[in-house]
């Protein structure tokens, strides 16, 4: 989507051609018609522009709800961007009227919700089409009035002049998700360069992100959404601090808000032999390493020192893990585990894997199921062997 184009979308004329798209996406299924149609008044830049916003919107719900009915999109902006509720959800810790300096606001997902949270955010990005999408997103949802968007560098930004930094280096290249910090843009060490300057900062970083890249003193929380890690968010300065303890690792739920800490009078989890339940930590406390603490909340030790599976006697419920009633422990063979899930009259299987190498769906096509019954295979090793545990959803 070329900028012009989009500008152009922007205009009353633009809009009629963008309501007519949005009805002719939603109605048709195949993109050449809806086409054809548009084309018949509008021209080719616009008719694209409004036929990629419509579709771009449609994906969009999933993300923003309501809200992307009425926003503006680029294809690796949508990708980007924060869901709504996660967004929302960082905000929070936001006072009222807060000074904050966005370092790279992508199509603004981030950018919407600290302005409804009351602050006052300057933004820049580097994309000129993607400052067009961010300024049209903050207009069409009533909060222009709390925000500017600029081109510009991030390291030219002076965080000194905020309350906060806001930062979400852009984690993709020529469409592809990038994965090493280094290759962010901006690079790792210009974004700490700006954090070393900043009173309070915060970070939105890939969940992979390898601990020692941590900043010294910040708090690290990992968030999920409905059982996945969506990501992680780097606080620092007076953002950092939390009730009952100051810098570390944090662990948070989405929707329910549910929140978990390091317990300091807990050490290492212990191990111990398979018990009556396995339960599975949610991944963002295994993240944040609060692996004991989960523990700790189901009465159960580890099954192995190095494998995030949990173990224990007792049908203890905790949002934080899922639990698993243990039907049978077999030291792992295909032969052995096929005869016994055959046995059960196993039809469906969902399978569950740490600690192990298996490709799962070249697994499920070799157990070859037949049957009306359905379970759970949990695969992992104890020390170096490999075992699975079949077992029902408790």
């Amino acid at each position: 989507m070329e900028l012009e184009a989009f500008r152009e979308l922007l205009t009353p004329r633009g809009q009629e051609a963008l309501g007519e798209a949005v009805a002719a996406v939603a109605g048709d299924a195949d993109p050449l018609p809806a086409a054809s149609r548009l084309r018949k008044s509008y021209d080719a830049p616009l008719t694209g522009a409004a036929l990629t916003q419509a579709r771009l919107r449609a994906r969009g719900a999933v993300k923003f709800g309501e809200d992307a009915a009425r926003m503006y999109f680029t294809p690796d902006g949508l990708e980007q961007a924060t869901r709504a509720e996660v967004a929302a959800h960082r905000a929070r810790r936001f006072a009222p009227g807060t000074r904050v300096a966005d370092a790279c606001c992508g199509v603004g997902g981030d950018l919407i919700a600290l302005a409804r949270a009351g602050c006052q955010v300057d933004a820049v990005d580097l994309d000129p089409l993607t400052v067009e999408v961010a300024r049209a997103n903050a207009a069409a949802l009533g909060l222009a009035g709390r925000v500017t968007v600029r081109v510009g560098e991030a390291s030219e930004i002076e965080p000194e002049a905020y309350d906060v930094l806001f930062a979400d280096p852009a984690r993709r290249s020529t469409g592809r998700r990038v994965f090493d910090p280094m290759a962010y843009s901006p690079p790792w060490p210009v974004v700490l360069g700006l954090v070393a300057r900043a009173r309070a900062a915060c970070l939105k970083v890939a969940p992979g992100i390898p601990y020692e890249l941590i900043p010294e003193g910040a708090e690290a929380e990992w968030v999920s959404y409905r059982g996945e890690v969506k990501e992680a968010v780097l606080w620092t300065g007076d953002l950092a601090a939390r009730p009952g303890g100051g810098p570390g690792s944090r662990a948070t739920m989405l929707p329910s808000g549910e929140t978990l800490t390091a317990d300091p009078s807990l050490g290492p989890a212990g191990h111990g032999p398979v018990a009556r339940y396995l339960y599975e930590p949610d991944g963002a406390a295994i993240r944040a390493h609060l692996v004991a603490e989960v523990a700790a909340l189901v009465d159960g030790h580890l099954i192995d020192p190095q494998i995030a599976y949990i173990t224990g006697d007792a049908p203890v419920s905790t949002p934080w893990a899922a639990r698993y009633e243990v039907l049978e422990t077999l030291p792992f063979s295909l032969k052995r585990l096929r005869a016994a899930l055959r046995e059960r009259e196993i039809g469906t299987v969902t399978l569950k894997k740490r600690g192990s190498a298996l490709d799962l769906e070249r697994l499920r096509k070799d157990l070859r199921l037949s049957g009306d019954k359905s379970c759970v295979v949990a695969l992992t090793r104890i020390g170096a062997r490999p075992f699975a545990f079949i077992c029902r959803p408790a």
